[in-house]
């Protein structure tokens, strides 16, 4: 009897469970409620198939318990132990009946939702996704209304989407390299998405989009954002150390809005255009500051368009790599147990070299980026503005 109570209170205390639990949907942020009433579908069919087979269940260990001194063989309908009947035609035939609307019901929507999920209007705007670890990116056609061409031949750090600078449609695509990521209320977005290494997932919860990212393929889906908000965006497949830091955040805004952000973001051939020379000098006048400025903000977007950011956080919080925060002027104890002080020098040559040293309680995953010393300048300036160790003077 212990096993048909457990198998009532699971049942019952499941179904509480559901009907009561605070962790329901979030709220829907674009047209796919279709999403929801599937997902409702799947809940209302698994659970009657849930709740019958458990009180069966119950109902059969009731029925045929054992009894003390019931021994022998009884026939079912005079005593209470169970027949051997290996063939039992009509129960397989309800069975297969049963088992067969439950598939079809559970099948048919998501098919019928996903034909359309895939499918989008002749008018949606295309954007396209690149997913790497750990960190998205992001581009829009440009004047011409076309994405241009790209190869693998051509990705690098400083190319990461592989556009043919030779073609004219590239090289005035928008490219935001960083992870926010802009869109207008009520207009179809085309979402095309390419992983530059491993299989990423670009999942946005409120719209209820999501798409695998395999590598080598372009997948698509669309979505019409129909609330304006800061949306969560993330990796909803596990790809490597850093997979919980490689989350980005989707804006929806009004037409006019995104068109002005839009036209603030920097075409492909401006990405491309070579970085201007930052003094070494330290700042001591009303232009050295500004000079000081400018390498700062420099440093801030190469912190972004190199992936930085998705391993190294700035407000002290644990990530894959140490935090930049107070990391100038620290001690860093090695995997051999060396030490060394996090100096300019040492910023330059782990950035440089990455594999040649590894810090204790860090896995030695950081890539070799590729940068200029004027890069490389503005970037060790801005890790150094996140100060130094309580204690500790720049």
């Amino acid at each position: 009897m212990a096993m048909v109570i457990a198998l009532i209170v699971i049942v019952v205390a499941s179904l509480l469970f559901h009907f009561v639990s605070p962790w329901w949907l979030s709220p829907l942020a674009s047209n796919w409620n279709r999403m929801d009433d599937t997902l409702t579908i799947t809940l209302v069919i698994t659970g009657i198939f849930f709740v019958v087979i458990n009180f069966f269940l119950a109902y059969v260990l009731v029925r045929f318990r054992h009894r003390s001194g019931n021994t022998a063989p009884m026939d079912p309908h005079s005593g209470h132990r169970a027949a051997y009947r290996p063939e039992n035609r009509k129960l397989e035939r309800w069975l297969i009946i049963a088992t067969s609307i439950g598939i079809v019901g559970l099948l048919a929507p998501g098919l019928w939702v996903y034909a359309d999920y895939v499918r989008p209007p002749h008018d949606a705007m295309v954007v396209e996704v690149l997913g790497q670890q750990w960190q998205w990116r992001f581009r829009f056609p440009g004047e011409g209304g076309r994405l241009g061409r790209t190869s693998v031949d051509l990705i690098t750090p400083g190319n990461p989407f592989g556009i043919d600078p030779k073609d004219a449609a590239g090289s005035s695509n928008i490219v935001i390299n960083n992870n926010e990521l802009h869109l207008p209320l009520g207009k179809p977005i085309k979402m095309l998405l390419r992983s530059n290494d491993v299989l990423h997932d670009f999942f946005v919860p409120p719209f209820r989009s999501r798409m695998n990212i395999v590598p080598g393929m372009v997948s698509s889906f669309w979505f019409t954002p129909t609330k304006v908000g800061r949306y969560e965006a993330m990796c909803a497949q596990l790809c490597g150390i850093g997979h919980p830091n490689m989350r980005g955040y989707v804006v929806v805004e009004d037409e006019a809005a995104f068109k002005i952000w839009l036209k603030a973001q920097p075409t492909f051939a401006v990405s491309m255009a070579p970085a201007a020379p930052i003094a070494a000098a330290a700042p001591s006048t009303a232009a050295g500051s500004a000079a000081g400025s400018g390498s700062l903000a420099q440093g801030k977007a190469l912190s972004q368009s190199k992936g930085c950011v998705a391993c190294h956080t700035v407000d002290g919080s644990a990530g894959v790599g140490p935090t930049w925060k107070g990391l100038y002027g620290k001690t860093e104890t090695m995997a051999d147990g060396a030490t060394a002080l996090v100096d300019e020098a040492y910023l330059k040559n782990f950035i440089r070299t990455p594999t040649a040293k590894t810090v204790k309680g860090f896995a030695p995953i950081m890539p070799k980026i590729e940068m200029s010393d004027a890069e490389l300048a503005a970037l060790v300036a801005y890790i150094q503005s996140y100060g130094s160790p309580p204690g500790k003077t720049q």
